[in-house]
């Protein structure tokens, strides 16, 4: 096979920009199949051509591949080149942005067949496509940050793509501002490095801390850590941060599929893995790491537990399970955090876009509560979606299973003082994620078919309350998803279920490659990632016990089935027991349900003192007293210019002689002043 010139590096990112340039321009003239193809051609092209370069690099033994187009930014004693890389850790994510997009391109075509704006939905998704190959293609931070704040803006358009529904144009508005917050501690940290190595290249800098031992627990360093976290943790939802990402689920649902669940939030998991050398020369910044993973992962599984609405189910387990990675970045377990971005890509991409495929057959509903008896109705959905629910729940063979035991394993044999109060954490956060997620598959697939009933009371022009969980749901009757009333649920196109099935056998069978040995597995991934993680100052892991690593692996085993009996008895067997206990501890019930009033306390503490700040005081200050009044004094002085001319130029002769000899007396006592003083000195 022959090599891959470095050349084509640039065609990833490039492909799906022109993409965005044709749609965008043309594609409102153009037909929906046209637009179509576009879209499909110039996000698979880039997916061939990496899986073209992961199997030439494979077969040629070879590390890296760069390609340097020169010089970007050249100033006295700072240079910053347009230059791409890859490694094996860019390939993973590579082949996940690629791969899984052009997948999710797929299903797109079906479920937006019939949205307005159907041209720019494609421009967008294209444009986020460039911006996220350029951040993983990046060989310095200044680079990774255009492609950083780049997938910004695209997550900004698609998540307000309807913009004249308030509440996802508002979505958009807060994932762009809650983003900033952590990029502005991304800046900061590229301060620093600029500061201490002169530099922004990740060789340069990562070449320099690996020659400097002495380094270890630096503050400078530290610091930069630290804040490379705060950017982390605007990007991949982490407390306090994640507020942004529950809300976004406002966009069409392949957005919540491609950016908030497969792509995007991961590059938070991916810049720091990225900066592990940094990492690991800071023992507070890991600790740090793994602290906010770990109270992410259970802080979301709770709030997910009570959660209604189909596609904020699975935002909340998404923030919870980029917990998990962030967990394992902190331990230094990189290998295992990458294994579970892998297969939550596949998993959770699935169950998102199986989401999508069960609202498109109940014509738009999302929840819940108003869903049931699917399975016969939607049997492709059903098993598919099956399949994504195992995964994550961590059920054997299911790929979930293999990368969340290998970062609880990673975690317990760390050398992390806190290692068993992160295992105990990832593992109750284990059992909440199985009990949520059979917790949806049972309402929305199992029991009396609620949508039916809708249908039925709908042509007779009814409304009523169906008793489910704890609260009654009003059914009324409305004009909305009014043909899918008259047709009942129904299975969604081929061109939706085809991406379904893939992702389905991804979920199935993906795992083995992070297969442990005492399951006869290789741990490939591992191996595969061990060049781009090697370091000397990486914190000690225990040596590997395949009696304890099969233990712990029972352990979660046992704890996921829990989660799926208590699901069972509560959402199937005996469905009052879950209202009852919901009444019995109203207020635990309310604290959940309101998620912690977390979004009320931002708005009432931070957001509301900011607006009054800036349109009081600021507004009193700087616009009434700076802006108006410069305004009102330039005004005043016009008038008094324009008065005194008015006395002058009045076109009477004895105002005019007047006026002469008053000059000339102030012409004669300047002379005689002058000369005065001219002659006493």
């Amino acid at each position: 096979m022959s090599p891959m010139p470095a050349s084509y590096l640039w065609l990833i990112p490039l492909l799906p920009f022109a993409g965005f340039l044709i749609n965008g321009t043309l594609g409102r003239r153009l037909p929906r199949a046209a637009v179509s193809a576009v879209a499909l051609l110039f996000t698979a092209a880039p997916a061939a051509l990496v899986a073209w370069l992961c199997a030439t690099m494979r077969a040629a033994g070879e590390l890296t591949m760069s390609s340097n187009a020169g010089p970007w930014i050249q100033v006295t004693g700072f240079q910053a080149d347009f230059a791409f890389t890859v490694d094996h850790l860019t390939l993973v994510m590579l082949g996940v942005v690629t791969g899984v997009g052009f997948i999710i391109h797929i299903y797109s075509v079906g479920y937006m067949a019939e949205e307005e704006g159907y041209w720019r939905f494609f421009a967008y998704l294209n444009l986020f496509m460039f911006f996220m190959s350029v951040l993983v293609l990046a060989e310095s931070f200044l680079l990774l940050f255009v492609g950083w704040e780049g997938v910004g803006l695209a997550s900004y358009l698609l998540i307000g793509f309807y913009f004249r529904k308030t509440s996802a144009a508002n979505a958009g508005k807060k994932a762009f501002i809650v983003n900033r917050i952590g990029d502005f501690g991304f800046l900061l940290a590229m301060f620093l490095l600029v500061a201490h190595f002169g530099s922004l290249n990740f060789t340069q800098i990562f070449a320099t801390v690996g020659q400097h031992p002495e380094w270890q627990g630096a503050r400078f360093l530290t610091a930069i850590a630290l804040l490379l976290v705060l950017g982390a943790a605007g990007k991949s939802a982490q407390i306090p941060l994640y507020v942004w990402l529950p809300d976004a689920m406002e966009g069409p649902t392949p957005v919540s599929a491609l950016i908030h669940a497969a792509t995007m939030v991961t590059a938070g998991i991916y810049m720091v893995a990225r900066c592990h050398t940094l990492f690991d020369r800071s023992p507070l910044a890991l600790a740090v790491v793994a602290c906010i993973g770990a109270a992410t992962a259970i802080f979301a599984a709770s709030i997910g537990m009570v959660q209604h609405d189909i596609k904020r189910v699975l935002a909340y387990s998404t923030v919870s399970q980029l917990g998990y990675m962030f967990m394992a970045c902190g331990v230094g377990a990189y290998a295992a955090g990458i294994f579970h971005l892998l297969t939550h890509a596949f998993f959770k991409a699935l169950l998102f876009l199986a989401a999508g495929s069960v609202i498109h057959a109940l014509g738009g509903e999302q929840d819940l509560r108003r869903m049931g008896g699917l399975r016969t109705r939607t049997p492709i959905t059903f098993w598919t979606m099956s399949a994504g629910v195992f995964a994550i729940a961590g059920i054997p063979p299911f790929a979930g299973f293999f990368s969340k035991d290998e970062i609880l394993y990673r975690t317990f044999t760390s050398p992390s003082p806190l290692h068993i109060v992160l295992w105990m954490v990832g593992l109750i956060t284990a059992g909440m994620t199985s009990f949520y997620m059979f917790r949806l598959w049972f309402k929305t697939f199992f029991g009396p078919a609620y949508f039916d009933e809708q249908r039925n009371l709908h042509d007779h022009g009814a409304a009523m309350y169906l008793q489910s969980g704890t609260h009654a749901v009003m059914v009324a009757d409305h004009d909305e998803g009014h043909a899918a009333h008259e047709r009942g649920a129904h299975e969604s196109p081929w061109i939706m279920l085809f991406p379904l099935i893939i992702l389905a056998i991804l979920s199935v069978v993906g795992g083995f490659v992070g297969a442990p040995s005492f399951l006869f597995g290789h741990d490939e991934i591992g191996r595969f990632l061990d060049p781009v993680f090697a370091s000397d100052a990486a914190p000690a892991a225990a040596s590997a016990s395949h009696g304890l690593e099969a233990l712990l692996a029972a352990i979660s085993v046992l704890i996921a089935a829990l989660g799926y009996y208590i699901a069972y008895v509560f959402y199937y067997k005996k469905p009052e027991m879950a209202a009852a206990l919901a009444d019995r501890h109203k207020a635990a019930y309310a604290l959940l349900s309101h998620k912690y009033w977390v979004d009320e306390f931002y708005s009432n503490f931070l957001v509301l003192p900011l607006l009054m700040f800036t349109r009081g005081i600021l507004e009193l200050i700087f616009e009434r007293g700076v802006v108006n009044g410069s305004a009102r004094a330039a005004g005043m002085g016009t008038r008094g210019f324009a008065w005194f001319a008015r006395k002058q130029i009045s076109g009477n002769i004895r105002s005019y002689a007047g006026w002469l000899a008053i000059g000339a007396a102030a012409v004669l006592a300047v002379m005689i002043f002058g000369r005065s003083l001219w002659v006493r000195s």
